[in-house]
């Protein structure tokens, strides 16, 4: 596929894109368009609907009355004319007579003869109206005799009705002339009538389609009003989040949406005060911590000398060549050595952890054989004995080995000391990453220590929070871990015991440092494992 194709690809599914989320339900600015447009629709089909029933009511009506009126004048003054007993040609003529009216209609008249017949005139010949054509019931209200009253003068009256045939409507309509004579019928086609009421149907039909698309024009123009102070207050929303905290929005007018902005501007404004504050105090903090590390530095380092030599007098006491203290004194000095050695690798830890709080660790890449560094850091520390290597050598990454060394110390020692030998770890490949398994066989982790194993300073046991770790090991474990652009996981084996999973990518692409003098804790071997093991034999003697 081509360039050109793959623009227009994306450019319409872009398109797409735009329109799906336009035409979502869960739009606003749809709903509004619906809303207004039902709103526009109910209305134009009631008003049409009122407006097309009024104008045919008026059409019918005037039409009616019309050739009502002039059927009656017709049957009084022409069929009234006409003999007691005419005969059929009588009431053909008088028929044709009374069709050719203004009104145009068809007639049909009916009478008795001399010799008692009942014959017929219609105006249409033998094949115009006849009197199948008028409905039964309208037949039978106009021979009905009713009784003369004071308030009923006549004994027959004028009796109508509408009815429609194939399609057409027609007014039919009869009477029988007053004081005696023939009864006559009229039949009037309403199809003209019919005619103008469609295209007056049409026309409100249009109007009414043009006011729903009016409507919908209108409601896209008030939703996009509307809805433009909304979108702004969206994106700055967005911005706020994304941690742009002098974001502030444009205020105008006096209305609701308004008064939502200033709330805005006020929120944003009150929280980036008050993480302004946080911040500089997070940073004292921080400065806090490293000034009162370095300045531990210098007494740890002579008190770490001094330690050294009696921790070699102690063993030359054990080795039974002769030493120099007082059984009494003896516990004291071992304590101190000890303690100065677990204060030492605190220092180092907190130091350690304020480079990573801010941002100025860095990695120094190398081509190394994870293999050959696992089983280094296992050698250095003198737990070949009590650790299983299943490693294969000529799997190669690009890693810190220092700072590898200081992962594998922590998960490592930290399965030795709080789980149970042998502690069996793991190299495989899988995709781009490296994946390192440490797994031992003690009890287990709880599972509600599980989700804080990485914790900082946390203690699984609160009874006991004094332990020869410092409580940074793992959480130092994992930001070497993230600088690498890998993780580690920490579960429980089905078959028993923790298992650590280190996963690193076998190239990583995080800010790299040519120059190891960032002081990352862990090249000395001794005291890399933070809180993990150091093992029987820490200083590693053959």
């Amino acid at each position: 596929m081509t360039r050109e194709h793959q623009g227009e690809s994306r450019g319409w599914a872009a398109a797409r894109k735009g329109v799906w989320s336009w035409l979502r339900f869960t739009s606003l600015r749809l709903r509004l368009v619906l809303v207004f447009g039902l709103v526009a629709l109910t209305a134009a089909v009631s008003a049409s609907g009122i407006a097309y029933w009024l104008n045919r009511e008026a059409v019918l009506t005037r039409t009616q009355d019309a050739v009502l009126r002039d059927f009656e004048q017709e049957m009084q003054n022409r069929a009234g004319a006409l003999p007691e007993h005419p005969t059929q040609d009588e009431l053909q003529h008088t028929a044709g007579q009374m069709a050719n009216s203004s009104q145009r209609f068809g007639v049909l008249l009916a009478a008795e003869n001399a010799d008692g017949e009942t014959v017929y005139g219609s105006s249409g010949g033998l094949g115009g109206f006849a009197l199948s054509d008028v409905p039964d019931s309208l037949r039978t209200a106009v021979n009905k005799e009713q009784k003369v009253t004071s308030a009923n003068k006549h004994a027959y009256h004028l009796y109508w009705q509408r009815m429609s045939d194939d399609g057409t409507p027609y007014l039919v309509a009869g009477t029988r002339v007053i004081g005696g004579g023939p009864t006559g019928y009229m039949l009037k086609s309403l199809e003209p009538e019919a005619k103008d009421l469609n295209s007056l149907a049409w026309s409100l039909g249009i109007a009414t389609a043009l006011a729903l698309l009016g409507s919908a024009l209108l409601a896209q123009a008030l939703a996009t009003t509307v809805l433009k102070p909304v979108h702004r207050l969206g994106v700055a929303a967005r911005r706020l989040g994304e941690g742009k905290l002098d974001t502030r929005l444009r205020v105008s007018g006096t209305d609701e949406l308004a008064d939502l902005s200033r709330t805005f501007n006020s929120a944003a404004e009150n929280l980036e005060k008050r993480v302004t504050d946080m911040a500089g105090r997070e940073q004292a903090s921080r400065r806090f911590v490293a000034d009162m590390s370095h300045e531990l530095r210098t007494p740890l380092t002579a008190l770490t000398a001094v330690t050294e030599v009696l921790e070699e007098e102690l063993e030359y006491e054990g080795e039974g060549e002769g030493g120099s203290f007082d059984p009494m004194v003896e516990p004291a000095v071992r304590l101190v050595v000890s303690e100065t050695r677990r204060l030492n690798n605190l220092v180092e830890n907190l130091m350690e952890v304020t480079r990573f709080d801010a941002g100025t660790a860095r990695l120094v890449l190398d081509d190394v054989d994870v293999a050959d560094q696992i089983t280094a850091c296992i050698d250095a520390r003198a737990w070949l004995d009590a650790v299983d290597l299943d490693a294969a050598r000529g799997i190669h990454a690009r890693l810190d080995p220092r700072r590898l060394d200081v992962i594998l110390a922590n998960l490592i020692g930290n399965a030795l000391k709080h789980g149970g030998s042998p502690v069996r770890v793991s190299v495989t490949r899988a995709d781009d990453e490296i994946v390192i398994r440490v797994r031992d066989h003690g009890p287990g982790i709880p599972e509600d220590v599980l989700p804080h194993v990485f914790d900082r300073f946390y203690k699984a046991s609160a009874s006991r929070p004094r332990s020869e770790g410092s409580g940074l090991g793992l959480s130092i474990a994992m930001e070497n871990a993230h600088i690498h652009g890998g993780g580690i996981t920490a579960e429980n084996s089905p078959e028993g015991g923790a298992v650590f999973v280190l996963r690193l990518p076998q190239d990583p692409s995080p800010p790299v440092d040519d120059d190891a003098g960032d002081g990352a804790h862990g090249g000395d071997g001794e005291g890399s494992a933070g809180d993990g093991s150091r093992g029987k034999d820490a200083k590693g003697r053959a």
